[in-house]
């Protein structure tokens, strides 16, 4: 067999099959002292939240038959980074996904993913792994909307129910699946778990911060030259990270950071690093590594109430906020978009649904509405007085 190489990231570690991987990446390292080693590394969750990984390990193993679950499921438009990870490197996540499960003493192992490539590839991956695999693996559809991807919403998918998010009582790590402790982690989550029990806690660190190691998976698109999913160090700034994408095609207006729940970040403050240290105080994160460049030829108002209409109408309108006010925080945006309203009864529509839903839905997309208030501020007085700056009327 050819020597196995030590690879700088997840996309580096694409293979094609069974054999490429384990030529490129060598076979599943086990009975490690994965939860230390994770511990070690500072691995956070790469699927939007930034719950440290050892943590969710540890409180997944004190209960009795643990299930484990990689989560594929990527609703949001502008990603495309798990599908695109799946679909170059499958064995790696499944990898991740048998050391967690042998960390917990999981008796069931699942990985939950939409139809298409990425599950193709899964599906190809399987049977050649099926002497080497510790556990079997199920394989569950993910419906493509938006909200399908929450801890719930993936426990009710996986119990044959509707794939929708719930109140619940006890987290999910402790009650899930059929009640039992459930560890649902993201699929790029568990790829950084197969590298880091294979090189190492300090390997791992040599990328990202002191504080946030290791490296994402962004999505970048919008107006940049060569969109698509890139690898970068946490704490990258973020004109750097467009660097990677082929740099502005055209002169930039504001770029969105953290997707449809995520936080604008206006042209002039491009330099900032794309950490929780540096976007907390914006209201940000780097969330699940969504970036969408806006030039300044767009109205940011009419793009963020396109988003927030679509949030509306992704919700599972199971409660208050996204039964009645999601859809008002659309229609309160959309009449700015035509010189009505005032930004005002969107604030306090924001401030209505926060912390009042059965999932977070709604806090992300009120934390969206008070960012794009806050950036576009110059369009909305624009449109309040019949114009809009992108098409340079006033």
């Amino acid at each position: 067999m050819t020597a196995v190489v030590t690879v700088t990231g997840l996309l580096d570690a694409a293979a094609p099959d069974l054999p490429a991987h384990l030529a490129r990446s060598g076979p599943i390292p086990w009975r490690r002292p994965l939860v230390e080693h994770l511990r070690q590394a500072g691995l956070t969750g790469r699927g939007g939240a930034g719950f440290p990984v050892w943590r969710k390990l540890s409180t997944v193993a004190e209960g009795a038959s643990p299930v484990v679950v990689a989560n594929a499921a990527e609703g949001e438009p502008a990603s495309a980074k798990d599908h695109t990870l799946l679909t170059r490197a499958p064995h790696l996540v499944l990898d991740g996904l048998q050391l967690a499960a042998e960390a917990v003493r999981a008796a069931e192992a699942y990985l939950y993913v939409p139809r298409g490539p990425a599950a193709d590839a899964v599906l190809r991956a399987l049977p050649e792994r099926s002497t080497w695999d510790a556990l079997p693996v199920t394989v569950v559809t993910a419906p493509d909307y938006f909200v399908a991807g929450q801890e719930s919403a993936v426990v009710a998918a996986i119990e044959g129910r509707p794939a929708l998010p719930a109140d619940r009582l006890d987290l999910t790590a402790r009650s899930g699946v059929r009640g039992r402790p459930t560890l649902v982690q993201n699929v790029e989550t568990l790829a950084h778990v197969a590298q880091i029990a294979r090189y190492g806690p300090e390997w791992f660190r040599q990328r990202g911060t002191a504080a946030e190691p290791g490296t994402f998976l962004a999505t970048v698109s919008g107006a940049v030259r060569q969109g698509g999913v890139v690898e970068a160090p946490l704490g990258i700034p973020l004109d750097d990270l467009l660097a990677r994408a082929g740099g502005p095609a055209r002169n930039l207006r504001a770029v969105l950071v953290g997707g449809y729940h995520g936080t604008w970040i206006p042209a002039s403050d491009v330099r900032i690093p794309l950490s929780r240290a540096a976007l907390g105080p914006l209201g940000g994160s780097v969330g699940a590594g969504v970036v969408v460049a806006l030039d300044d030829g767009q109205c940011g108002l009419e793009v963020a109430t396109g988003i927030v209409t679509y949030l509306a109408n992704q919700s599972a309108r199971q409660c208050g906020p996204c039964l009645n006010g999601l859809p008002a925080l659309a229609r309160t945006m959309t009449a700015l978009v035509r010189g009505e309203g005032r930004p005002e009864q969107a604030h306090r529509l924001a401030d209505l649904v926060e912390r009042r839903g059965a999932c977070h839905h709604p806090d992300g997309a009120a934390r969206f509405v008070r960012s794009s208030l806050a950036v576009f501020g110059d369009e909305i007085a624009c449109h309040l007085r019949g114009g809009c700056a992108a098409r340079r009327t006033a």
